[in-house]
Parts: structure tokens; sequence; C-alpha cells
């Protein structure tokens, strides 16, 4: 079996909207606006990350609140998280699967998301993934006390090219950097698919797409219209190969445009049915 990957962005891909805004923001007694406003303003005050000072104003409000942040409570908010047509049954996993193994394809599924790690953990469809690259806290003992990783847009690049050399970590900076030849390389880039919803997914989309790989832009239908214009700008600057709405049921456009690119990745490799 030749081995392939799709690559999922988390929120706003497999999630609708952000996890943080489903229970947790609500939790510290702020609205969505209100949260990510203090977030721009702190990181443009101090000169920081986006996404380091996203973790640390969930912290630090959550600590003027009187909120507890452990590994519990963050998978609990993950679980209230609605995902999208398709996947809360893993139908959409079982289904891909079942079709790439059709061409002798082992089909692998990872998370590259500057979400939260732990709140991913307690989605449903957890499980169905090989292995989750996402944003997470250090902790002393169950309690978050600091930002651990940060994934932010530039970064993601890096998690394809972990995927790209089989590295399962994010401490292992030797490995990452190690030359290693491309026919010893588990998943060639042109063997990837990412999925993505927006601006933190468009290094990785560009590039991957520049290796050879594939970039499926996903939007969420009922989002706002000047929100649908961004997505499909990335189609228009060579960005993305396919724009879809995010739905992961059988026949849905998604299903058809994923199916198309793994059946030209087998006609690539001389696989039959």
């Amino acid at each position: 079996m030749i081995r392939a990957a799709l690559v999922y962005d988390f929120d706003g891909t497999l999630a609708k909207g952000n996890l943080q805004e489903t229970s947790f923001i609500p939790n510290i007694k702020m609205s969505t606006e209100e949260f990510w406003d203090e977030v721009k303003k702190t990181a443009k005050d101090s000169d920081a990350d986006e996404i380091l000072t996203y973790m640390y104003v969930m912290l630090r409000k959550a600590e003027e609140a009187g909120v507890s942040v452990t590994k519990n409570d963050l998978k609990e908010h993950g679980k209230k998280a609605p995902l999208f047509e398709g996947l809360e049954s893993k139908d959409w996993f079982n289904r891909i699967n079942c079709f790439a193994r059709c061409y002798d394809i082992e089909l692998e599924h990872y998370v590259v998301s500057s979400g939260i790690q732990e709140m991913i953990e307690g989605c449903s469809i957890f499980s169905c993934f090989k292995k989750v690259f996402a944003s997470k806290f250090i902790y002393k003992g169950d309690v978050a006390v600091w930002p651990g990783v940060g994934i932010n847009y530039t970064t993601k690049t890096q998690y394809l090219f972990r995927i790209n050399k089989g590295i399962d970590n994010n401490w292992d900076n030797k490995a990452i950097n190690s030359f290693m030849p491309d026919e010893d390389r588990p998943i060639p880039f042109n063997r990837m698919v990412f999925l993505g919803d927006g601006d933190t997914d468009i290094p990785a989309m560009k590039m991957l797409t520049y290796q050879g790989g594939h970039s499926v832009a996903v939007y969420d239908p009922d989002r706002s219209e000047r929100g649908i214009n961004k997505i499909h700008r990335l189609i228009s600057d060579g960005r993305v190969d396919f724009v879809a709405p995010a739905d992961f049921q059988e026949k849905s456009q998604l299903d058809i445009i994923v199916k198309g690119i793994i059946g030209r990745m087998a006609n690539k490799l001389k696989l039959k049915l």
C-alpha cells in the first residue's frame, strides 16, 4: 500500500467557527468580539505573535473570571463544538479511506491547526487522526500555565515537512532540519491534500501546491458574503486548486473533489482499480 495524507486545519474547516467560541469565551463572561478585540490589541501593543497572545489572553481572562483551565476542562469545551455535516458519524473518514484503498492507497488523516490541541482531543472525531499538530499549553500538574506550542500562519508549513519526513512531535528540530532524500520520505508532498478555510492556511496551501500537492479551500455556506469572497480570492491568486462548501457528506462537492484528487494521484502513480 502507498501512503498518502489528508491534512486539515480544524477551526472553520472541520468545526464551525473557533473552538473557544462555543463555551470557553461565554464562561469567562466575554463576547466573541470582545475576546478577539482584546487579543488583537494585546498583540499589537506588545508586538507579539497573535497565536501565542490569544493563548495568553485565555489564561489571563480565565484567572480573572475564576474559571479553571485544565486539560479536562479544555476537552469538555471541545466536546461541545459543532462539526460540519458528515463528520460527527465519522462517515467521511471511513468512506474516503475505503475509496483510497481501492487504489492500494493507505490514506492517513492529520490536523495542522492554530487551534487548541486539548480542545480538539475532546471532539468526537479525534481518534480518526494519525496525528494532531496544534497549539497547546504547558501544564503544572493538570493546570495550564503557559503556551507551549503556538502554530501560526508560517509555522504550519513546518508541520507539512514533519508529516513528509515522518516526524510525529513538536520538539525535534534536529530531525526536521536534517537532510533526507526525497525517496526516503514516508509521504511525499505530491501525495498530500491540504484542506483549510482561510488566511492562516495560505502559506501551507501555497507551499503544498508548489510542491505538487493539492489544496482545497472550504467555507461555511452560512458565513458572510465577505468571508466567501475571501475564499474566492484564494483560487484566483493561484493559492488553491479547488473551493467547496464544508459539507463532508457523500456526493457533496467536497466528496467529489477529494475522490477526484485521489484518483488523479493513482493515475500518476500508475495504480489501477
